[in-house]
């Protein structure tokens, strides 16, 4: 047999392997919603820019509509967009959409195990521990209120070293919104020089920079090749390495001055559930686990919190009607002689919905992790059944940018979150994180973002709203 004719059987079997594969796959998933044909291997990746995929998927909303099927690569993935579905799914269905799709960039390191990824029983043990521990520690209660004043005390020092010039609010805001986290989970706060603490705040920046890449966009495609593909996606499992030892260290140093009458941090409090657990065969809690839901907790807090901030900051400067009616507001009620706290909120209706209208417009976080069904349901018409390779994408942009939600979405207005008579108004579509019972951030990180704003910006309209730095100087 000469070549040409053992390339065509080559070519024939490869066609036939594919055609097989790909009608086991229909058969397997019958009848879920319609969506582009994907092509073998790459799926609708050529469909998209893959440097602006959450823009592709938004847009393909538009032609296929709320819930399509798109393929990332060789996997199935249910991409959920507008108001209405996202509620249906997230909030009225939580449970039956609670489980975990593949996000690679972090399993890879985590295995499953932790607070932000894990799924099934432990990851409910964990979810509820974390919110009880957090809660006792402050979270909504005046202790951590306290801890935010006292950190906004520390940055407005930093911003008047500037002495009225043009400056780079970002490291300041990093620095801040990664201290609040630390007095939480390690029981104190670093100073702004500290050079272990700068290196982590380097860590958890370039593992975010990375996974929002190419090359992360890659191995969110193709992670079983793209793991063994060297490139920058590389350094985000050996980042999480480094940044697990470090939580290693203070781990051991709690443990050695560890008081069970006297808790001072979420790791004391895990130390102490391990203790109780210990004769549990059954328990879910371990050293491992403690590492890494620690590691999840550090991560997840502190460059969302500090990169809402600084849109924040942003976003004011290029409003500055909006800053104006914010200042009378805050001078109004709180003065110019002591701190804001809690208890002025319910009398500042503009400045708390400033504080949601930057989380809604800021969209810090577009897409959420991908999630899977926990059982076989019909949803909307379709099936979605519990297959570890079929993802559900919620995109949260869309809810927070539904036209049938807001009134001017693309648009700057914190009118979105005011009644009538200028009251404060909630609304549901406001989606900064997450929604329902996904995540751990979904209780956490809105607080923190909400209380940081709210005692942050008072503290600081004397330094940096008075012509001390562009708008152009916030990157």
């Amino acid at each position: 047999m000469d070549f040409s004719g053992a390339l065509n059987i080559v070519l024939v079997l490869v066609a036939s392997c594919l055609l097989f594969l790909l009608a086991c796959r229909k058969k397997k998933f019958k009848n879920l919603p319609p969506g582009p044909t994907p092509l073998p291997f790459i799926g609708n990746m050529h469909q998209v820019d893959v440097k602006e995929l959450i823009k592709s998927l938004r847009e393909l909303s538009g032609t296929y509509g709320p819930m399509y099927t798109f393929h990332l690569g060789s996997r199935p993935c249910v991409v959920l967009s507008g108001y209405k579905v996202l509620k249906e799914a997230l909030i009225d269905k939580a449970e039956e959409f609670s489980g975990r799709g593949d996000f690679p960039a972090v399993q890879m390191w985590s295995n499953g195990n932790g607070i932000v990824y894990g799924t099934g029983e432990r990851w409910r043990s964990l979810r509820r521990f974390a919110i009880s521990t957090l809660k006792n520690f402050g979270m909504g209660k005046r202790s951590l209120e306290e801890r935010i004043k006292e950190e906004a005390q520390f940055l407005m020092a930093e911003f008047r070293k500037t002495q009225g010039k043009p400056f780079d609010p970002t490291f300041f805001l990093s620095c801040a919104g990664s201290n609040i986290i630390c007095t939480l989970v390690f029981g104190d706060r670093f100073e702004y020089t500290d050079k272990k603490f700068l290196t982590l705040l380097d860590l958890i920046n370039s593992n975010w920079k990375l996974m929002s890449s190419t090359w992360g966009q890659l191995l969110f495609t193709f992670p079983k090749i793209m793991r063994h593909v060297p490139g920058p996606h590389r350094l985000i499992y050996k980042n999480y390495l480094k940044l697990a030892e470090f939580v290693r260290e203070r781990i051991e140093m709690n443990r050695e001055t560890l008081d069970s009458n006297h808790m001072r941090d979420f790791i004391d409090c895990f130390l102490i559930k391990l203790q109780q657990e210990k004769n549990n065969p059954d328990s879910h809690f371990s050293e491992e686990t403690m590492s890494k839901t620690t590691v999840n907790l550090f991560f997840a807090g502190t460059e969302t919190v500090s990169s809402t901030l600084r849109y924040g900051l942003r976003i004011l400067l290029r409003h500055p009607e909006v800053e104006e009616k914010l200042h009378e507001e805050i001078d109004r009620v709180i003065g110019p002689n002591r701190s804001p706290c809690m208890e002025d909120r319910s009398r500042m209706p503009y400045t708390d919905a400033v504080l949601h209208e930057i989380q809604r417009y800021a969209d810090i976080v577009p897409m959420g992790v991908p999630h899977t069904v926990t059982r076989d349901i019909e949803f909307r018409g379709y099936t979605l059944p519990k297959v570890p390779d079929l993802n559900i994408i919620p995109l949260l942009c869309t809810s927070q940018f539904d036209p049938t939600q807001f009134k001017n979405p693309n648009s700057f207005d914190p009118t979105h979150f005011l009644d009538e008579n200028g009251r404060f108004r909630k609304n549901d579509a406001l989606m900064a994180f997450s929604a329902g019972n996904g995540q751990i951030e979904t209780s956490i990180r809105p607080r923190l973002v909400v209380v940081g704003l709210g005692c942050v910006w008072p503290s600081a309209r004397s330094v940096f709203f008075a012509e001390r730095f562009s708008a152009d100087s916030v990157k």
